[in-house]
């Protein structure tokens, strides 16, 4: 005892850490009793103030506590470290194991567990009774308090259970200050509901209450959530009018959402604003330039990021890591996520909660299931509960593979455990439905979105109109889409380019033509996509010149047309029977060094065979073959059936007999369907 306390008073706490770990460590029946009362309090209090949170529940793991008799500002911060490791369960049990010593908890250890539960997840009613608790034995709740609770709201999505706490708080007259309505700026920042954040801004300027840079980071959240990246930045010059400096949070969030909207220069060009203001960037502002970069594969941009990050001193986090197994969460990249993975621990990194999840999401990515149930099973054994994120993690798994049927069992296995799904979940499950052709399932989430049980956030809308756009419904697209609008959200441009493209397949060419209005009206700029299904839409509709125009202007503004542009154009010459055109526009196409496919290729000989120019046909199945891009059934398929439109039937079967000599790899199977097809033909 005499030890520590010298070793702690001569500013050597870290020894006397190492040496009070190296007594537990060594504990066994024979020598408990070096441990007493007087060590476990003088031990704790030292851990506490150093917040060696980890230490702390690693070493009330071993030892027995519950052979001391401790006060309750010690019990507490044992509470705290439990509570700051992700041990949850541990923490409930020794406040269990507190109040049947008859001990009265204060405000700080009530503050603590509600902090445990809210952490913990689908604990909301645990939190009522705490409360009421708390309200009980006369303890008054102070900010602390407030935030916590509204926190715990934030997480779970639970938008009416933090407006009544908050209205009953000031019906109850306590005044809330910034810290609490930054909490519940919080809650609607996470749900992207921009207009309720502004709300509360105005009622904390109406009461006086001074907004800080977390007040103006929450706005930030909840436009960039809602999908005005643009106007979240625009924030970051109010801030700086009302003498608010932007911090790293602000520029980080804008950023972020920059990055997850496809805008990656715009997201690099603040990230030069942010360092020219005077901004020093975080490791959280370098994770997330990492992941940005990561998923568009800009290898080179991102080793200027991490030298950049070298040359600041910014050490990377266990995010940092985490962000890298993300990256490499790609089909066939399953061994390089091993290699980081090992890389991360050999750092001195032992995985956490959140670890474990980005591996099962990134070996699902991988197209690797069986090693995500692996990691699912590690991280029980390591002590983890599975949280709503690993939930989420599997289901993407499932997702990417289309197995709605597991997704449902995931889904029905974490309600059964008391959590609550949320954005995530739901659209994790509309892409899997997708995925797997259900549109039944998408229609009954979208069912419960529409009758307000699920709450129609950006993402969720979003997702629902991608997936109906998948499927191809035409009318669930189409009052997802209405919905999107309805809600004042602000579309990207693939939810347009979507919208435009399911109208182009359908002949709805006014509609398509509203879509490029909207595009323009928007600010945003037509991309590749775009272009291509403007020639979709002409070609379809006969006007193969007008699609002509729409390539010919993308090449004037330095466009680059890919394969899919010059074939589009190539259908609609072919369509209309205008082969030279069609022909000169292959031409072109080579002439950039974009090779024919077999699409291509079927193109031509659709529209030669649908005009009897049947030699024509001939040389493009030569060409086929010369070029490595061996016929289909489909090719021959066409071509038949160009014969027997022109009721030439005698000259289709000695097409079919003719096919092994130039093409000896087609099957005898195939060759009898061509037959039997003709005979189809020549009887009906």
């Amino acid at each position: 005892m005499s030890l520590l306390k010298g070793l702690d008073i001569s500013g050597s706490s870290e020894k006397a850490i190492l040496l009070f770990e190296w007594v537990v460590v060594n504990l066994d029946a024979s020598n408990s009793d070096k441990l007493d009362n007087q060590i476990i309090e003088l031990m704790v209090k030292i851990l506490g103030r150093e917040s060696q949170h980890s230490v702390t529940s690693k070493l009330f793991d071993v030892i027995p506590y519950k052979d001391f008799t401790l006060d309750v500002r010690a019990w507490t911060t044992i509470l705290h470290a439990y509570s700051r490791s992700g041990k949850y369960d541990k923490a409930i049990a020794l406040f269990d194991f507190m109040k049947g010593r008859s001990l009265n908890p204060t405000l700080v250890t009530y503050n603590v567990m509600l902090d445990v539960y809210g952490k913990k997840g689908r604990s909301w009613n645990k939190i009522l009774d705490l409360l009421d608790e708390m309200k009980s034995v006369g303890l008054e709740f102070d900010e602390f308090t407030c935030s916590t609770v509204l926190s715990a709201c934030g997480r779970e999505g639970l938008l009416e259970e933090a407006k009544s706490f908050f209205d009953e708080l000031k019906l109850s007259g306590y005044i809330p200050g910034t810290v609490t309505y930054n909490s519940l700026l919080q809650v609607y920042g996470k749900a992207g509901i921009y207009n309720e954040a502004l709300s509360v801004l105005r009622e904390m300027e109406e009461k006086n209450c001074p907004p800080d840079s977390v007040t103006y980071n929450e706005l930030v959240a909840a436009y960039v959530r809602a999908g005005f990246q643009d106007e979240g930045a625009a924030f970051i010059e109010t801030m700086a009018q009302k003498g608010i400096m932007p911090n790293a949070i602000t520029y980080t969030t804008v950023i972020d959402a920059y990055g997850k909207a496809g805008k990656e220069d715009r997201a690099l060009s603040l990230f030069r604003q942010m360092k020219e203001s005077g901004c020093v960037p975080n490791v959280c502002t370098y994770n997330s330039i990492l992941g940005m970069l990561g998923k568009k594969s800009r290898v080179d941009d991102m080793m200027e990021i991490i030298s950049d990050m070298k040359s600041n001193g910014c050490k990377p986090n266990r995010v940092t890591w985490n962000t890298m197994l993300v990256m490499c969460g790609n089909k066939g990249m399953q061994k390089y996520v091993n290699r980081v993975f090992q890389e991360m621990k050999n750092c001195g990194f032992e995985p956490d909660r959140d670890t474990f999840n980005t591996l099962i999401s990134a070996y699902g990515r991988c197209g690797s299931e069986i090693s995500a149930s692996k990691m699912h099973e590690e991280m029980i054994k390591a002590g983890f509960s599975p949280c709503i994120t690993t939930y989420n993690a599997l289901l993407n798994a499932l997702a990417r593979r289309g197995d709605w049927r597991a997704s449902e069992s995931v889904v029905l296995d974490l309600r059964n455990k008391g959590f609550k799904p949320n954005e995530t979940t739901y659209c994790l499950m509309i892409q899997s439905y997708s995925k797997g052709g259900n549109i039944r399932g998408i229609e009954r989430i979208a069912k419960e979105i529409y009758d307000g049980h699920i709450f129609p956030s950006w993402m969720l809308l979003r997702t629902l109109v991608l997936a109906n756009f998948k499927c191809r419904s035409l009318v669930g697209m189409e009052r997802a889409f209405q919905e999107f609008l309805k809600n004042g959200y602000k579309p990207d441009l693939v939810l347009f380019n979507s919208m435009l493209s399911i109208f182009s397949r359908n002949r709805m060419y006014d509609r398509a033509q509203d879509m490029i209005h909207f595009i323009r009206e928007n600010g945003l700029k037509p991309d590749l996509v775009t272009y291509n299904s403007l020639m979709d839409m002409y070609a379809r509709a006969g006007d193969c010149w007008k699609a002509q125009e729409v390539l010919n202007g993308l090449l004037e503004g330095n466009g680059r047309p890919d394969l899919v542009s010059y074939n589009t154009v190539i259908k609609g010459f072919c369509r209309q029977g205008l082969m030279q055109e069609a022909m000169r526009t292959l031409t072109e196409m080579t002439n950039r060094g974009i090779r024919p496919c077999i699409v291509t290729y079927n193109t031509f000989v659709a529209g030669f065979s649908a005009r009897g120019f049947f030699q024509e046909v001939d040389e493009v199945i030569s060409y086929m073959i010369e070029d490595n891009c061996r016929p289909n059934e489909l090719t021959y398929t066409t071509i038949v059936d160009g014969f027997c439109k022109a009721k030439k039937y005698k000259d289709a079967m000695e097409f079919v007999s003719r096919i092994k000599e130039k093409d000896g790899l087609y099957g005898e199977e195939s060759m009898q369907r061509l037959v039997s097809r003709i005979r189809e033909n020549m009887e009906s």
